[in-house]
């Protein structure tokens, strides 16, 4: 079952059993956007009933960026428009069904059936920097590549929430996938920092919600590995066998020069 956190009034967050994926339910006023998305069945169905219990009423969904882990809010809400950064809507046009690959793939290794595939429907390409109305309020929507080529971190101002995407996060060390680079996921932690420091919480992709003090801990952690890249030590809350995996390829890609 999906886990369900409020943060703020008007900021709910729900993390999978997978990979503690997190998904960010954020509202003003009469309107509602989710943010990402859990990735189990069964996780998906939930979502509608969540909204409905908070009393939150779909406006439409954002994705941070197009890894397929972020993009099944249409599974939960087939009619849901997707907004993403320009970035992120290049990469999906680029590499069509990519993202319905990726979630068939996962779905046969853990033999799991869903009631239908994943289709994305319309995108909407938003500028970043820029900002997406919300209600009366505004989200502000920053840059955020480096872990991929593409991706935005969205600010929620009155709540005082930061939405990074695959960034800071508490159980997972920066990754640098296909088309990622150490120089740009650099230069997005250094915009990220002050957002961070005005924070209440940070909502990173992977893991628990942060308070303002731990996620910058992280930031600094992840800003010294990425620098000592490909001499780093990995950050000792953070040494599993997997995260050992995701260090090897990251030396692989910055000895190729990404």
């Amino acid at each position: 079952m999906v886990r369900v956190v409020g943060v703020h009034q008007d900021v709910l967050v729900a993390t999978s059993r997978a990979w503690q994926t997190t998904c960010t339910i954020v509202r003003n006023g009469e309107e509602c956007f989710v943010v990402d998305s859990p990735v189990f069945p069964d996780e998906l169905e939930l979502l509608p009933a969540v909204l409905e219990h908070a009393g939150f009423a779909l406006t439409g969904l954002l994705a941070t960026h197009a890894d397929w882990d972020h993009l099944l809010g249409r599974l939960a809400f087939p009619g849901g428009a997707l907004g993403v950064a320009e970035t992120t809507a290049a990469r999906l046009a680029a590499a069509p069904g990519a993202a319905a690959r990726g979630l068939r793939a996962f779905d046969d290794e853990h033999y799991l059936d869903r009631r239908a595939p994943l289709s994305l429907g319309q995108v909407q390409a938003l500028p970043v920097p820029g900002h997406c109305q919300i209600g009366g309020e505004e989200l502000e929507l920053h840059p955020a590549d480096g872990h991929t080529a593409d991706g935005m971190a969205i600010w929620i101002g009155w709540a005082r929430v930061l939405v990074c995407g695959d960034y800071v996060s508490p159980v997972e060390v920066p990754m640098l996938s296909e088309g990622g680079s150490r120089d740009a996921y650099i230069a997005t932690l250094r915009r990220l920092e002050a957002l961070v420091d005005a924070a209440a919480y940070v909502v990173p992709g992977h893991g628990e919600v942060l308070d303002s003090a731990r996620a910058a801990a992280i930031l600094r952690e992840d800003l010294n590995y990425l620098a000592k890249l490909p001499d780093a030590e990995l950050p000792i809350a953070r040494r599993g066998e997997a995260q050992r995996a995701i260090h090897a390829a990251n030396v692989q890609r910055v000895r190729r020069g990404s």
